[in-house]
């Protein structure tokens, strides 16, 4: 019988090219991921790897492994959703993979609600960009996850992957007090064309959202500044050195020296949560929906759009399942 963590080892190196990704995915050294495979190697009596300077090759052995790999993986889940079925309540790990701006706005909120309602229920998080998290569903290395996307930058979820609407989110543009566009009552891409923008670099979705905003208009956006944190888009604010976009979920109070001024059209952003289909009807997977829906209805992001002019102002318009797991 082949050990199951060594087999995780085999599938993550298939599936991310090298080991020291594997390490990266799994959280291990990728001296702990060699040291699986060699054992791996011991145990099956075949060479896994094919190691050419610094690159790494699977061989057919390894291949093999690797697609058994998802199949015992595919059945265990099954089995795990069947075994709380019969318990009737949520067990075991739960991971949830989720943005910083949703992990911050409710997110947080849903695990600790989770935790104390159910007790039997190990409650873990990761946080990452929506495309990121995806993968992570998909491989099995998170259970469930709330993603975004823009309606002009939509996400491609795999057919393996079962979704429910959250809602939308409206994001504003912030600019610098002083300004010439600061005391507008809205201002439209067009009036942005010349600005210096401060915003996430190439590979995040946001930053995919904001030259797609902008090359509709045939206009390229001078993207100046690429920061991930939104502390660190709210200082270079603050210091009068760009403008930038900031949806309002988890966005908080900003300080007085920027203004918050709506964009028309409004851009929103779709907040969603994935799941693997073959975990549809795990209790778990109920529970961190229903707690996740219910810390999201009673965040402040459903205030009125006249509040979009205050610091602190966040909006919500709730939005429909498009599959829900107890279908």
């Amino acid at each position: 019988m082949f050990d199951l963590n060594r087999l995780r080892a085999l599938r993550a190196v298939a599936t991310h090219g090298s080991v020291t990704g594997a390490a990266a995915a799994l959280g291990y050294t990728p001296s702990a991921v060699s040291q699986q495979i060699a054992k791996l190697e011991r145990e099956t009596g075949s060479p896994l790897l094919d190691r050419h300077g610094g690159k790494v090759e699977l061989t057919s052995a390894a291949w093999l492994l690797a697609e058994a790999t998802d199949e015992v993986m595919t059945v265990l889940e099954r089995t795990r959703s069947r075994l709380e079925e019969q318990r009737d309540q949520p067990t075991g790990r739960l991971v949830l993979a989720t943005f910083p701006t949703a992990c911050r706005g409710f997110a947080a909120a849903s695990l600790a609600d989770l935790a104390g309602r159910h007790r039997a229920l190990d409650c873990r998080l990761v946080e990452c960009d929506p495309n990121v998290a995806i993968s992570l569903v998909v491989r099995g290395e998170a259970d469930l996850a709330v993603v975004h996307d823009w309606h002009n930058t939509p996400l491609t979820l795999p057919a393996s992957l079962s979704v429910a609407e959250l809602g939308e989110d409206i994001a504003d543009v912030v600019l610098p007090e002083g300004h010439p566009l600061a005391d507008r009552d809205v201002v439209t891409p067009y009036d942005l064309r010349l600005e210096r923008w401060i915003g996430h670099g190439p590979g995040a979705m946001c930053h995919e959202w904001l030259v797609r905003s902008f090359s509709d208009l045939g206009i390229e956006p001078n993207l100046a500044y690429k920061v991930g944190e939104l502390e660190s888009h709210i200082s270079l604010l603050a210091a009068g050195l760009g403008v930038a976009m900031l949806p309002r979920l988890g966005r908080g109070a900003l300080p007085p020296t920027v203004r918050v001024v709506p964009m028309q059209p409004a851009p929103s952003r779709r907040l969603s949560a994935v799941w693997r289909s073959q975990a549809d009807r795990r209790p778990a997977v109920h529970a961190t929906l229903a707690a996740l829906r219910g810390r999201w209805s009673g965040t402040d992001s459903h205030r009125p759009d006249a509040d979009s002019h205050r610091p602190d102002a966040d909006s919500h318009r709730p939005g429909a399942d498009s599959h829900r797991p107890d279908r």
